[in-house]
């Protein structure tokens, strides 16, 4: 009947509302259409509404193949998510639940191979369901799963579709840069629930096409003060297999230079196979990628990189994913020429890109100043909370 399991732990939610974990394993693969995908096609349905209620647009929503492709992977996290559905349409041996049907999901992240004290809950409630103690309900029980698994770093986050000005009914971030407004539901949910503003990451987006004269303009000087020994490599939907290992050093080392606020967040290693992993990944939700890098000549090592991302069935935008300029390379303008030579290569290859969307972190200046330099414009953001549970007891066995 379904991909969801109602053997799932006891929370407290509204009569007539059931719990249901999401299982991976009943669909087949490649098979977000089939019935018993039914729990991702809701889920999506779901990030859409939210998306289109803080934006106006959906663009950054999953889809129901991304969520599936996301909970087959679970090399390096252990991933569990659970939606909350009328008990009247989960009948035994009946049709799968409608969309409507489901009213709310979570998403529960304990990463394995790094970052062992952290557990991430990210409760969704479709906005007519709030306010019946649903979300809080689905925040709990992401909390006792972290607390059964030992982790105490509990991290979530909220989303803005604008950033309010200084003042009256506003927070600011632990790091000082980027705040929130503390009655918006996301907020106000989050600090009810104990959880601390560690970091505001600003939404920013790109209208396209940028002028050729500012790419041109941008990739002369950016050229002018790297020199001969930096050159730049693209790659689409694969990286060498030469060069795995290099790029696991660059996501490695964006989980060190990268401003983090607050978050209690650790190295998270990457090696050449998590590299395969991620494209693999990428492949499974119908996305294609284009990644360019700056090699330097010297040694061959590569310097700096930037990632787009994008899903190859709506070609009218693109996100602006990691960008990196190892701390060692840095005050040679890499930043701005990576992604020049990769905004370059979107428009041959994928013109009909309409807009690009990133994020970074509100006191990470420097990049946000090569943004505001091409053409993005601030669109909002996420806010990263975070709230310390009390360390287990000694000799409690954990998983």
């Amino acid at each position: 009947m379904s991909s969801a399991s109602t053997t799932t732990p006891d929370i407290a939610l509204p009569v007539g509302l059931a719990l249901a974990e999401v299982l991976a394993d009943d669909v087949p693969a490649g098979s977000a259409d089939a019935p018993e995908a039914w729990a991702y096609r809701a889920i999506a349905d779901i990030d859409h509404e939210i998306e289109r209620e803080a934006h106006g647009y959906d663009d950054m929503a999953l889809d129901a193949r991304d969520v599936l492709s996301g909970m087959r992977h679970q090399e390096y996290a252990a991933k569990r998510r659970f939606v909350v559905v009328r008990a009247a349409a989960l009948v035994p041996g009946g049709p799968p639940p409608a969309v409507e049907d489901v009213v709310a999901h979570v998403f529960v992240c304990h990463p394995t191979t790094s970052n062992l004290r952290l557990a991430e809950t990210y409760p969704f409630v479709r906005p007519a369901a709030r306010g019946q103690g649903i979300g809080t309900a689905l925040l709990a029980l992401g909390e006792r799963l972290a607390a059964e698994a030992g982790r105490t770093t509990l991290l979530s986050y909220s989303e803005q579709g604008a950033e309010p000005e200084p003042g009256p009914g506003t927070v600011a971030a632990t790091t000082g840069a980027g705040r929130v407004d503390v009655d918006a539901p996301g907020p106000r949910f989050a600090v009810a629930h104990g959880y601390v503003l560690e970091q505001v990451d600003r939404h920013s987006v790109l209208e396209l096409p940028v002028a050729d004269s500012l790419l041109e303009r941008s990739g002369a000087e950016a050229r002018a003060v790297a020199g001969d020994d930096y050159r730049v490599l693209t790659w689409t939907d694969a990286v060498p297999d030469d060069r795995a290992d290099d790029v696991a050093l660059l996501f490695t080392r964006m989980s060190t230079d990268a401003p983090v606020g607050g978050v209690d967040y650790e190295e998270d290693p990457w090696d050449a196979q998590r590299v395969r992993t991620w494209t693999d990944q990428l492949r499974g939700k119908g996305y294609g990628f284009l990644m360019t890098v700056a090699e330097h000549v010297p040694t061959g090592a590569l310097a700096a990189f930037t990632l787009f991302e994008y899903p190859l069935d709506r070609p009218d935008f693109a996100h602006q994913e990691d960008t990196l300029v190892l701390r060692e390379h840095r005050g040679r303008r890499l930043g701005m020429l990576v992604k020049v030579v990769n905004l370059e290569a979107l428009a041959a290859a994928r013109p009909q890109v309409r807009r690009i969307h990133t994020g970074n972190a509100e006191e990470n200046a420097h990049m946000l100043a090569i943004n505001v330099a091409l053409g993005f414009r601030p669109a909002g953001g996420w806010a990263a909370w975070q709230k310390r549970a009390a360390a287990p007891a000694e000799g409690t066995v954990t998983a």
